[in-house]
């Protein structure tokens, strides 16, 4: 089924336009951005709203139908981070410049993991806007 317009649009309005795993700013990104089913439609989740993340195109491509990785320090499974359920602050925090995003939950840090949140791409981007007061987003 074909997500409409006005359903995009209200995803989009609520993550203030930023990809709600790496904060890309979609006004400075030279990809474009996607809406992101946080539970896959191919593991039984729907178009609804609550089921639905605005995405970069590099966190929607590595998180695919992923729901779920590999903490690095335990070793073990994890759910990956649900922008409708989490609380971002919870699960990761801002490095010293906020270049890079650091998990510190096993979620977050399989969230980081699956998705790369940190690719070179997105880190320079989020330097130069640190720079000129544009990140990270208010």
């Amino acid at each position: 089924m074909k997500i409409k317009a006005a359903l995009k649009e209200q995803v989009k309005w609520r993550a203030k336009a930023c990809c709600e795993y790496c904060f890309s700013q979609e006004e400075f990104s030279p990809d474009s951005f996607a809406i992101e089913h946080i539970i896959p439609t191919s593991k039984g989740g729907t178009d609804e709203a609550t089921n639905l993340a605005f995405s970069c195109q590099g966190c929607n491509n590595k998180k695919y139908n992923h729901t779920q990785s590999k903490d690095l320090i335990t070793g073990e499974l994890f759910p990956l981070f649900n922008p409708r359920q989490d609380n971002w602050a919870e699960h990761f925090r801002w490095n010293e410049d906020f270049s890079e995003i650091i998990g510190v939950s096993p979620t977050g840090r399989a969230t980081v993991f699956q998705l790369d949140l940190n690719r070179n791409g997105v880190k320079n981007l989020r330097i130069a806007l640190y720079l000129i007061s544009l990140h990270p987003p208010a």
